[in-house]
């Protein structure tokens, strides 16, 4: 990203409407589940003349969650998986940030999901260059990706499969889309 695009440390908002999170998740061994989640808040600090000094913090709402299955959605919504009644929201918050080439960065943080905090390491591309829409407003995006263990938050939930195998994956693969705004007249 060109730093001189953005003249001092701001603090930006995620745009709820074009940001989302994707996850993947091996179904029985054979194919992939892939969902996402379209309630995601939060706030970046970037500083253009110095990466290493920005951070984030995303919190996503886990009742958004979507397959495209209504019957699987609320089970994953259950206390077998997500209890979004008990664990309402997912959270990142940021804890390092290390440039890892042009465009790229890797952001380590505490990802607290199903009431436990583990960290993780976000591989990320982005910052893009900051424009100005129709509307007067600023904007930057960036996309993320990372991989959990589900265990390790707790989702122990499984079912076995006559050949030994599992219903449900251990391993999810997360990737994020995420805009960020602020009104231009904020410079």
């Amino acid at each position: 990203m060109a730093t001189s695009a953005i003249p001092t440390v701001a603090t930006w908002q995620i745009d709820t409407a074009h940001s989302n999170a994707h996850f993947t998740v091996r179904h029985m061994m054979i194919s992939n589940v892939k969902g996402q989640f379209s309630g995601i808040t939060g706030t970046a600090t970037l500083d253009p003349a110095d990466l290493t000094r920005s951070s984030v913090e995303i919190a996503i709402d886990a009742s958004t969650i979507n397959t495209h299955d209504a019957q699987r959605d609320a089970h994953l919504k259950s206390a077998d998986f997500l209890d979004v009644e008990k664990y309402p929201t997912l959270n990142f918050r940021s804890t390092a940030v290390e440039v890892a080439g042009e465009g790229e960065l890797r952001v380590t943080g505490d990802l607290t999901l199903h009431g436990v905090t583990k960290s993780v390491v976000l591989n990320v591309e982005g910052p893009t260059e900051v424009v100005k829409d129709p509307w007067g407003y600023q904007r930057w995006g960036a996309s993320a990706t990372t991989k959990v263990n589900r265990r390790d938050f707790g989702l122990n939930f499984n079912a076995l499969l006559e050949t030994g195998g599992a219903v449900v994956g251990d391993e999810i693969k997360i990737s994020l889309d995420v805009e960020y705004v602020r009104p231009a007249e904020q410079k």
